[in-house]
């Protein structure tokens, strides 16, 4: 039975943004519980203008909903005004389509992008009346599974998951699903049918590997179950072309964080920067053909009305012949007035010839993204730019026209000094007074900075994360700097909310607890502003007695056990260890590298 509806309007009346709860968009699918044997519903943790902009739910919503034995729909965290009066009324959490309420699904499956999210995880399992930790739940309630990048870490969420899939599962997602049914079928109970699972490769079954302890230090991860994989691997795609894509998503009512349709040309990357978990997690590089591309566009275009395709991928502008492709599409396109659009570009004149191409004399601003403001601290991270090329291409767009720039840089980056950060006000300074010379037209130059945060999985996971104080203080220089350079908007990221990514990035399941008293305290929607409360945080982790600095600030040796250990991305950790060692050694003074660890 779905909700209420007398209530239902009663509240939509009420609330903010009331088409966040409405479904019935356009292109969404409407099944018959009663006639598919399996229902599942995407659980996105934060708000429905953020998930309805998530590629990943698009192509698992095509990939189930493509089964007429399957179903899934969508459901996303409410926002607080929506949050206050489902609990005032009792009404509980529902998905959009049908409405019925979370708890009434035989899956639900939680897509986990973003380490600031996870008290909206435990938010939803609440509202939607379903127990938090795992081992509480009974036999009738739905699984909860989990996935995304998250997922290769895990572990401080695995108390409250059944199980994960590793990797990329539109292909594999529809596989687990049957199985799950005809395990159903046999009357299998909860933890028999978790252990059968768990021998699928890909499964991450949490409650059948126990993390043992010394000295409050994770020490080794014992397996419970034979049935259990010694380590899981990913799945991944090997053929975009014959994979589920979505060439009639869903359109929501209101405008999303990205309200576009997207077409992905490749998986994968093979920069290989090494503070980028996306280029070592989705490895290796899988290209879609232009065939398919220019075809599978053209749906998406009839399909949605949309007038922007966003080409996308970690690093577009390496596809092959992507010129070619997008005179052949502009030539497919032209009647529909559709325009295509690239993320952000490599610093090359390439680069600035295909933005030139793209835009067809439209001139906003351009985005870049050096990372690092000195060469070598560039070689640290392996973005191999020369300041020669960045200057060649940034001259290269404003002789094309263009006047706006949107520029990323990072702090807190291993090897990184005070002169380091400098030399992004040094660099920013000197780009200005260049093309003062070149143009006679004023620049308008936004600089947006970040915190690095050590990621699994990367060459980077054993480095700890700058000290919380020291990265507010080069924030501090970077603002008093800024303050004295009209002509730069300058923006940055919260020190403390990069801190407690940190935390979470390279944590286990001890901070389970963390997070339940943290969602006590009311957090919610830590990864935005307005809402993120670092004293709430501050106030759990007094009440749980556990320092957080153990977590962000720990310097991992080779031969420690890492939380995420277990799982496998396919980028070994003997190519983890050689990359960090020659990020240190070409950042360091001679004689840094040292024996079988580089500090």
């Amino acid at each position: 039975m779905p909700v209420d509806n007398t209530i239902l309007k009663k509240i939509l009346a009420r609330v903010q943004k009331p088409a966040r709860y409405l479904g019935n968009e356009w292109n969404a699918c409407m099944k018959d519980h009663d006639r598919t044997s399996l229902s599942m519903a995407f659980a996105f943790p934060d708000l429905y203008e953020v998930g309805m902009s998530n590629q990943g739910l698009k192509i698992l919503y095509e990939s189930v909903n493509s089964r007429p034995e399957m179903l899934m729909e969508r459901v996303f965290a409410p926002a607080a005004d929506m949050e206050d009066l489902m609990r005032e009324k009792g009404l509980p959490l529902f998905t959009l389509e049908s409405h019925e309420p979370l708890a009434r699904f035989d899956v639900i499956g939680f897509s986990l992008q973003y380490e600031l999210s996870y008290t909206n995880v435990l938010n939803m399992l609440d509202l939607a009346g379903i127990e938090l930790y795992s081992d509480k739940r009974s036999d009738i309630d739905p699984l909860i599974i989990g996935g995304g990048s998250c997922s290769f870490n895990p572990e401080p969420l695995a108390s409250f998951f059944d199980l994960f899939v590793l990797g990329e599962a539109e292909e594999f997602l529809p596989e687990l699903l049957a199985e799950i049914v005809a395990l159903k079928n046999e009357k299998t109970e909860r933890k028999e049918l978790l252990a059968r699972l768990s021998s699928l490769e890909g499964v991450y079954v949490p409650s059948l590997y126990r993390p043992i302890y010394r000295d409050n230090l994770l020490i080794d991860m014992e397996k419970l179950d034979s049935r259990a994989r010694d380590v899981i691997k990913k799945k991944f795609v090997s053929d975009l072309d014959h994979a589920p894509y979505p060439t009639a998503p869903v359109v929501p009512y209101i405008e999303a964080v990205h309200d576009r349709a997207v077409i992905e040309l490749f998986r994968g990357c093979a920069r290989g920067c090494r503070f980028c978990q996306a280029g070592y997690i989705f490895r290796p590089v899988r290209r879609r053909s232009s065939e398919n591309i220019v075809e599978t566009v053209e749906k998406l275009i009839a399909n949605t009305g949309y007038d922007e395709i966003s080409l996308s991928s970690l690093s577009s502008t390496d596809y092959p012949g992507l010129d070619a492709l997008i005179s052949t599409m502009d030539n497919s396109l032209s009647a529909d007035r559709v325009r295509c659009s690239l993320p952000s570009l490599r610093l090359d004149s390439y680069s600035v010839k295909l933005a030139d191409q793209v835009h067809h004399g439209r001139r906003s601003s351009l985005t870049f993204a050096p990372e690092a403001a000195t060469e070598r601290l560039r070689r640290v991270i392996k973005k191999n730019i020369s300041e020669e090329e960045i200057f060649t291409a940034l001259g290269d767009a404003v002789k094309a026209g263009w006047h706006g720039f949107k520029l990323y840089f990072m702090i807190g980056l291993p090897t990184e000094e005070n002169e380091d950060v400098e030399a992004i006000l040094n660099l920013c300074r000197r780009i200005r007074q260049y093309f003062k010379k070149e143009t006679s037209k004023s620049l308008n130059i936004s600089v947006s900075v970040s915190t690095f945060v050590p990621k699994a999985h990367t060459p980077f996971q054993w480095e700890p994360q700058l000290d919380l104080q020291k990265v507010i203080e080069r924030q501090q220089l970077l603002r008093r700097g800024f303050r004295n350079m009209p002509g730069f908007d300058y923006s940055w990221h919260e020190a403390e909310a990069s801190f407690l990514e940190a935390v979470f990035a390279r944590g286990d399941r001890s901070l389970a607890p963390l997070l339940e008293r943290a969602w006590q305290l009311g957090c919610r929607f830590d990864g935005w502003s307005e809402h993120f409360s670092f004293n709430r945080w501050q106030k759990a982790f007094q009440d749980i007695g556990i320092d957080p600095g153990h977590y962000a600030y720990r310097r991992f040796n080779y031969e420690d056990c890492l939380p995420w250990d277990h799982l496998d991305c396919g980028a070994g950790k003997d190519i983890l260890i050689r990359e960090h060692r020659d990020a240190l050694s070409g950042g360091l003074p001679e004689g840094a590298v040292n024996g079988t660890h580089t500090f």
